[in-house]
């Protein structure tokens, strides 16, 4: 597929930020933190009512996002900033727009939004296609 600046990338689609993947996320990452794994954690530390997905799952959506648009890329440098947190149920797109394009490497900007909430996740990508 051929993109030019200013051109929007197909949006990644999680339909449901599952705490079954979060489990196994919690095994893959080594993370112990039980704000994934434990409901009445999260709510003893009045982070709210939802498990919370780890940061490094949200930011494989959006790379999962680049690579779709972008088949047998590789990231070359990436950057993105966490902004919310993503709860379990949320519905989530990954969206993104080509931002230059020098050669056979291009620049993206990405986002992460919940459905109802807005942006959690933002951050700028360069690829090498």
């Amino acid at each position: 597929m051929s993109y030019a600046v200013g051109d929007a990338l197909p949006s990644f689609i999680v339909p449901n930020a599952s705490p079954d993947a979060m489990k196994q996320w919690a095994v893959f990452l080594a993370d112990p933190n039980p704000i994934h794994l434990d409901v009445a954690v999260v709510k003893a530390k009045g982070l709210g009512d939802k498990r919370i997905n780890q940061g490094p799952m949200n930011v494989a959506f959006m790379m999962n996002m680049l690579m779709a648009a972008f088949p047998g890329c590789r990231i070359e440098a990436m950057d993105s900033r966490f902004l919310d947190n993503v709860y379990e149920g949320d519905h989530l797109t990954a969206s993104g727009t080509v931002t230059a394009i020098d050669g056979n490497r291009v620049s993206c900007e990405f986002k992460l939004d919940v459905a109802d909430r807005g942006t959690v996740n933002s951050g700028t990508a360069t690829l090498i296609i």
